[in-house]
């Protein structure tokens, strides 16, 4: 019997392809084989992420000498091998993909059935709606990976099933007020700040609402469609519930390293240099007192949200490691920093490090953090209370869930500027971390022992769903039998 095969398809974004090569890794520990199809430049992504993912890369795929399947990569050019760039036409890149994707796509499909190991069914990542099309002109079944929180899932289908309109006007209105709003099904109250930034009416990613759109369409046209969801069933369950008479949402999450989450390996195989010195500078600090800030691969903040930052952070005098990437351009450069010299005496700044291997160390005590989900599921996984930081997307909602629905962390206020100023930075971080004059009984102390409380109770959680026998290990086992059962691939 040859291993079941499955095609992954994911967008060309470090935040997309983190997720789909540890939802590959997880495919293939149950025995299925994986292809994973992306740009070129999709695929210059994956050498910065496969620090735990692993043994599986890159066997011959008719290997049957094993119970474990094989990952191999098909990556294709959409002509933009270098990465969009800003002066690119948005539009026309868009396009590209889409036009070279669906060939990879098709072609991908008949390379398969005509070596005689067919794909049994395609998974693709949010923003390629065109990835499912192909896979369903070929007759080959497609289920949609959202990469992103039930939670936001949720608020996109409201969106596209009644609510455009409120949320529309809603953002048009809150600079006179601040106006909330409910969802059928979801206790949360929502204000504009909540919700995924491309649905605001001011929003310039003019893109990013019409894929997914197109992806919600896909759905529509299926009678209860399963959609994979990164995210743990017991974290979400109100909204799994609040759409599932119309969608199987199926939580198959948290899709991060899983030497991460049986704690049996920590150590990236990434290639950091500056590795050595601060897991040795963190090795060197009391448990719960240092303060790891980091804000994605995208996220660039002002020279004045770096310079609150820092005073932040000096103000509030706890030891502090700041990831402030290499590429960050002219004046966010962190050596234009007006207080560098403290800052070196208290804390350190790196251009990059192993987010899992920092988490994971007892010294860290908060993790002030852009959302992005993949970095918030990490937070949620190692135990450390958050701060939250949103910039764009589905951020803000995360945010709110990290404060409002799980109680692991604040999220900062900007002033009318937009900025978060060095007081509520100091402020956010007493609340998380506790203040240095706070003694028990404190109003200040009771805030951070309950988040520090919840944040080890979603921490066991979910180490719980992807155990043997978990909600996501028993969602995804059965989501692969099923793929293989219809396919005839028994």
């Amino acid at each position: 019997m040859s291993r079941p095969r499955f095609l992954l398809v994911t967008y060309p974004a470090q935040g997309h392809v983190n997720p789909s090569l540890h939802f590959a890794d997880k495919l293939a520990a149950t025995g299925a084989d994986v292809t994973i199809l992306t740009t070129t430049t999709g695929y210059s992504c994956v050498s910065r992420a496969t620090g735990h993912v692993t043994k599986y890369f890159e066997k011959p795929h008719n290997q049957n000498d094993s119970v474990s399947g094989v990952i191999s990569f098909a990556p294709f050019s959409d002509g933009y091998d270098d990465g969009f760039k800003p002066e690119n036409d948005v539009n026309h890149y868009l396009a590209e993909m889409r036009r070279c994707g669906s060939e990879a796509v098709r072609n991908a499909i008949v390379s398969g059935r005509n070596e005689g190991c067919p794909y049994c069914c395609l998974v693709y990542t949010i923003l390629i709606p065109w990835a499912g099309l192909a896979a369903g002109e070929m007759g080959l079944p497609a289920v949609l990976l959202w990469i992103q929180p039930a939670m936001v899932f949720d608020i996109y289908y409201y969106y596209f099933h009644g609510y455009e309109d409120v949320i529309r006007e809603s953002s048009k209105r809150q600079e006179i007020g601040e106006t909330t709003m409910t969802f059928p099904g979801l206790s949360l109250e929502f204000s504009c700040k909540d919700l995924p930034s491309f649905m605001d009416a001011k929003d310039t990613y003019l893109f990013a609402i019409p894929l997914f759109r197109e992806e919600f369409e896909i759905l529509e046209k299926k009678v209860r469609p399963k959609v994979l969801v990164n995210t743990i069933y017991e974290l979400e369950r109100e909204a799994f519930e609040a759409v599932e008479t119309q969608l199987n949402l199926i939580g198959i999450g948290p899709l991060i390293p899983t030497s991460f989450l049986d704690g049996k390996d920590v150590t990236s195989n990434n290639d950091d240099s500056s590795k050595e010195k601060y897991i040795e500078w963190l090795n060197s600090k009391p448990k719960t007192t240092v303060v790891y800030v980091s804000f994605g691969s995208m996220a660039i903040l002002s020279e004045q949200q770096m310079e609150e930052m820092a005073k932040g952070l000096l103000e509030f005098g706890r030891p502090f490691l700041w990831v402030i990437r290499e590429n960050v351009k002219d004046n966010n450069n962190n050596s234009k920093l007006s207080c560098r010299e403290e800052l070196d005496k208290l804390g350190m700044i790196v251009p990059l490090c192993s987010q899992m291997e920092v988490l994971s160390n007892e010294s860290v005590g908060c993790f002030v953090t852009h959302c992005g989900w993949n970095s918030t599921l990490e937070g949620l996984t190692s135990g450390v209370p958050m701060i939250g930081f949103p910039q764009w997307s589905d951020q803000g909602t995360n945010a709110k869930l990290i404060e409002d629905a799980w109680g692991t962390g604040v999220r900062v206020k900007l002033n009318k500027d937009g900025i978060a100023g060095n007081e509520e930075i100091k402020r956010c971080l007493e609340l998380v971390m506790g203040g240095k004059e706070t003694v028990a009984g404190d109003s200040g102390k009771e805030s951070w022992v309950e988040k520090r409380r919840n944040a080890k109770k979603w921490k066991d959680l979910a180490r719980e769903a992807v155990k043997e026998g978990g909600s996501s290990d028993k969602n995804l086992k059965a989501f692969v039998s099923e793929m293989v059962e219809q396919s005839g691939n028994k």
